[in-house]
């Protein structure tokens, strides 16, 4: 594989470790600015907000330049927010830095997608998708426990401005290993057409169902192991290791059958979601059948997100993708908002901390049913390739 994508992998890493060691660095950073610690939690909703903005707003503006030049310029504004959260001197200032910082974040994923998939063959691009989205799942295996460790040990002021470093490992790394040539500059009339075709809409509604399944049972996942399984409070930060060790090894095998089987894959992997999840539902209060389907439910789910990113590139069928790359990670954000809603529903209700899983293997059935509607509108919109109609040359090889 092309060393470029090392470079979008370090970036990945990077920004999944600041998305997410705020929530391992909460009393550090409330004692640091003399703030309660619900106040350094609103931290990560400013955070989100900064996400669904950023994603649309800065692909738009970075779609009349090469993605090198994109990718470039959203590392520069993370390692600004970066190192300006790690200088903030009040709450108010940290909070702003956040959002800047997070300006970035779909933006990155989105046009690092498009050009990830340059990089290689038509018949290898979900698997250069999922390398570089592996640095996503390894910031919560490795990034996110480190810094909560050193954040304890010495600063959390040190964490953020360790990875303001990391951002700027990621430009060395785009400037000396992305091509300038991959890829080319598009225009906002021809991104946004995408958006035209229902099977974008199909795929961008599947991330945002079969992914809130994860979301229902993950947001929920400590006092279902500590409540149901009777796992020791001391042992949830172990088990969760090892469910972000099963999201990495998902989402590389992802890569390598999302090529070959597209949004079948992603149907069959939801099918097999739901029944994971209710048989964990079922073995919940059984320790070790608890944590082994935890893990199968995390490496499962996680394999499934490299095939719709690039599924929803695929479907849009023009020059560039970026902006509908970019809207599948609002989508996924969307998702976690809606899977923990969902999952709090039920608990509020009095349904017990099964529920949420049950909720879970309901969403992801849901979700299956998408996907093979999708499937289906792909296979039709293909006809044409098959009849030796003239497409787009960026069309021919789509494995949706």
């Amino acid at each position: 594989m092309p060393r470029a994508l090392l470079a979008l992998a370090i970036g990945a890493f990077g920004i999944g470790t600041t998305e997410f060691v705020v929530m391992g660095m909460l009393p550090e950073i409330a004692a640091g600015l003399g703030v309660s610690v619900s106040a350094v939690g609103m931290l990560i909703s400013a955070y989100a907000v900064g996400v669904v903005v950023g994603a649309p707003t800065l692909t738009a503006l970075g779609v009349r330049f090469s993605p090198r030049q994109t990718l470039v310029a959203l590392m520069v504004v993370f390692v600004v927010g970066n190192a300006l959260s790690a200088v903030a001197p009040t709450y108010e200032t940290l909070a702003a830095a956040r959002v800047l910082t997070a300006l970035a974040h779909g933006s990155f994923f989105g046009v690092g997608a498009v050009a990830a998939r340059r990089l290689v063959a038509p018949d290898r691009s979900t698997q250069a998708i999922s390398l570089m989205m592996v640095g996503l799942t390894l910031a919560n295996v490795i990034g996110v426990p480190l810094g909560t460790f050193v954040a304890q040990q010495t600063s959390w002021r040190l964490v953020l401005g360790g990875i303001a470093v990391i951002g700027l490992v990621t430009i060395a790394g785009l400037l000396a290993w992305l091509p300038a040539g991959v890829g080319e500059p598009s225009d906002l009339r021809s991104e946004l057409a995408a958006f035209r075709r229902s099977q974008v809409w199909l795929v961008l509604g599947l991330t945002m169902v079969g992914f809130a399944a994860l979301f229902a049972v993950y947001s929920y996942v400590s006092p279902i192991l500590t409540e149901l399984g009777g796992i020791p409070t001391a042992w949830v930060t172990p088990v969760l290791a090892l469910f972000g060790v099963g999201t990495t090894v998902g989402t590389l095998v992802g890569g390598r059958f999302g090529d070959r089987y597209g949004l079948s894959f992603v149907a069959v992997g939801l099918v097999a979601t739901a029944v994971i999840l209710a048989a964990f539902a079922f073995l919940a209060r059984t320790p070790v059948a608890a944590v082994v389907l935890l893990v199968l439910f995390g490496t499962v789910s996680f394999s499934l997100g490299p095939v719709v990113q690039n599924g929803v590139i695929e479907a849009a069928r023009v020059r560039g993708g970026s902006l509908v790359a970019a809207a599948n990670q609002g989508a996924f954000n969307v998702a976690n908002a809606l899977g923990a809603a969902l999952g709090a529903l039920v608990l509020s209700a009095g349904f017990g901390y099964t529920a949420p899983i049950w909720v879970g293997a309901v969403l992801a059935l849901v979700g299956a049913g998408i996907a093979v509607l999708a499937r289906g509108i792909g296979r039709r919109a293909d006809e044409p390739v098959a009849a030796g109609a003239e497409v787009p040359a960026e069309v021919c090889g789509a494995t949706v």
